[in-house]
């Protein structure tokens, strides 16, 4: 067992600084795989005690059979699926198995659940909750408006720079998933809380231009992005699930309402898939349903 367990930790090793350096995943989803691998290495260790490279179709069919027993989320049976297959393509890149046991291994199907959506009147009284006499105050309405008017990530949001902000041409410059980057106009709000918290901002750590700076001169976190909108939104009597992604969704499902093509949701949103930004159909608007169904005729 324990020259299996060294191997899976080679590979494991060499897997993460695929993902890292050759598929440039973001920090948070390379340890998301990790996770879900360790824990499957540890499954295929106790169970069958064989190296990555003779792990059999019926080892996964049985371990996400543990899974289910285990009332495990069909999401987070399906992520874990996702993540196996993801790490035997990539022993099938570099040669070191001839087919993928996991490929025709199909995950169970997982009801989407849509965030809350937030009206543009409950946005407002979030924002406007915030206290703009100190320098975190303009600090946070800024990331309020920018999160609501250009449907960013968080991740995209704590990595936004000052070198990104393309205000003269009315963008600003998006790193998104993939390190794939994207143009987003910015509005005009956004812009002059933006101008206003940067007349305060301090120097960054160590000539750091990140944008968005905590109170020690260092970049935020999404925690600390979380805690400011759960906060905003508790002053402002919102009774809701509210995150970062429900700014996101808003202001997606306000520009579909509005008029604009899902098509152009798309590309702002940075999704890779049509189908992704399909979930912000949902709404009871015959003009979504349309303009879903002239895009698929296209394809």
């Amino acid at each position: 067992m324990a020259d299996n367990t060294k191997r899976w930790q080679e590979i494991s090793r060499r897997y993460r600084s695929y993902m890292r350096l050759e598929k440039h995943l973001s920090e948070n989803t390379i340890e998301a795989y990790m996770r879900d691998l360790a824990q499957f290495a540890h499954y295929i260790l106790r169970m069958n005690d064989v190296p990555p490279a003779k792990v059999e179709r019926e080892m996964i069919e049985h371990y996400m059979g543990w899974l289910y027993s285990n009332n495990r989320e069909k999401s987070s049976q399906a992520r874990a699926l996702s993540g196996i297959k993801s790490f035997f393509n990539f022993l099938l890149l570099n040669e070191l198995i001839d087919s993928s046991p996991a490929e025709m291994i199909e995950a169970p199907k997982a009801s989407r659940q849509l965030p809350d959506t937030l009206s543009t009147e409950e946005i407002d009284r979030i924002i406007n909750s915030i206290d703009t006499s100190t320098t975190k105050g303009l600090r946070d309405r800024a990331i309020l408006e920018l999160l609501y008017s250009c449907g960013l990530r968080v991740s995209e949001l704590c990595d936004l720079k000052l070198g990104d902000l393309c205000f003269g041409e009315g963008y600003i410059r998006v790193i998104g998933k993939g390190n794939k980057q994207r143009l987003v106009p910015v509005s005009g709000i956004a812009r002059e809380r933006i101008s206003l918290y940067k007349e305060q901002r301090g120097k960054g750590e160590k000539g750091d231009d990140t944008l968005f700076l905590n109170n020690r001169g260092t970049r935020l976190t999404r925690v600390m992005i979380f805690t400011i909108i759960k906060q905003a939104a508790q002053r402002a009597g919102i009774d809701k699930k509210i995150s970062p992604h429900t700014f996101r969704h808003s202001f997606a499902t306000h520009l579909l309402a509005g008029g604009a093509n899902i098509r152009q949701v798309q590309e702002l949103l940075g999704h890779e898939n049509i189908l992704t930004t399909e979930i912000y159909t949902h709404l009871d608007d015959s003009h979504l349903r349309q303009t879903m169904e002239e895009h698929m005729k296209l394809e």
